[in-house]
């Protein structure tokens, strides 16, 4: 009987550390994550089958994520040869008085369109975003007119909409004339990944801008970091393996907020987490995701392999 009973106590003290590994590693032998955010949306960009949703359909306020669309009409217009990248822009007074994260520009300042593009790709600035929708479009609100177009023309739902360049949430009671719009911006989890995606495959040369750690503005003594900390080049507790994207964003509104790209053994995911309650904890959900589906992915591949080899 004591000998039975001998057995029975190592059998259970061997199974704890290993249920304790299966439970902390679940991410990445392929069981659904538990992600805590407002919502999260993961998409596989080879064949943009959604892995996973989690109040996807949802809209929330976005924070600078909205910017992707900012930056896919810039490219567009690039691309088609209607601007340049070394077009010369002078700052406004409107621009220059933006809140948010900004370059502190100055009324009658003179930046190149490429340095305000990175600057707000990169660091995400609103000065910046501002200036370049006036120098586009004419003015802010005409700029918006275009995103609103734009995400008509990408079918992205009727819950996504944009108000302005910048996500700034402003009062309304503040503003007046051209800055006052119908309603605040609202993106959701599955429509922000699907305009990643279309980013990302029409201008995938946007992954050279996201993936810098860090741009200098010339003429000034200014250095901008990235506020992607999964990229693998900033070597942080948060770099992941692959990553060189896309966008972060933070209002007291919408919570931390990440739009993340990552490319592994030919296959790309993009991660959306939208309203976790610190910087930091943005990253870990999306590594979450990323550990999911890259998993999955894997999983599916070695399937194939073995049918193709029956």
């Amino acid at each position: 009987m004591k000998k039975r009973w001998l057995w029975f106590v190592v059998i259970v003290l061997i199974m704890i550390p290993v249920v304790s590994v299966i439970t902390l590693n679940k991410e990445r032998i392929g069981m659904k994550p538990v992600v805590e955010a407002k919502a999260v949306v993961l998409m596989d960009l080879n064949t943009g089958r959604v892995l996973f949703s989690q109040n996807g359909d949802v809209p929330l306020p976005p924070a600078s994520m909205s910017k992707l669309m900012a930056e896919l009409i810039v490219l567009d217009e690039i691309k088609a040869g209607t601007h340049s990248w070394d077009e010369k822009v002078m700052i406004s007074e409107y621009a220059s008085s933006v809140s948010g994260v900004q370059l502190s520009l100055n009324k009658g300042d003179v930046l190149t369109v490429r340095e305000l593009f990175q600057s707000m790709a990169v660091y995400s600035a609103n000065d910046a975003a501002v200036a370049l929708a006036e120098h586009f479009a004419g003015s802010e609100e005409n700029f918006v007119r275009h995103m609103n177009q734009k995400a008509k023309k990408l079918q992205l739902s009727s819950g996504s909409y944009f108000a302005n360049v910048s996500d700034i949430q402003t009062d309304p009671k503040e503003l007046s004339g051209s800055q006052v719009h119908e309603r605040e911006t609202r993106m959701t989890a599955l429509d922000t990944a699907k305009l990643a995606a279309y980013l990302i495959n029409h201008h995938p040369d946007i992954l050279d801008t996201s993936s810098k750690t860090q741009m200098r503005l010339q003429g000034r003594d200014l250095y901008l970091s990235n506020t992607n900390w999964m990229l693998p080049s900033l070597a942080g507790p948060y770099s992941y393996e692959g990553t060189d994207g896309l966008k972060t964003g933070f209002t007291e509104n919408a919570g931390y907020c990440f739009t993340g790209t990552a490319a592994k053994g030919g296959s790309r995911l993009v991660a959306v987490v939208m309203g976790t309650k610190s910087e930091e904890a943005r990253f870990e959900e999306t590594r979450k995701l990323f550990d999911y589906g890259f998993s999955k992915i894997l999983t599916w591949r070695e399937r194939l392999d073995d049918w193709f080899h029956v």
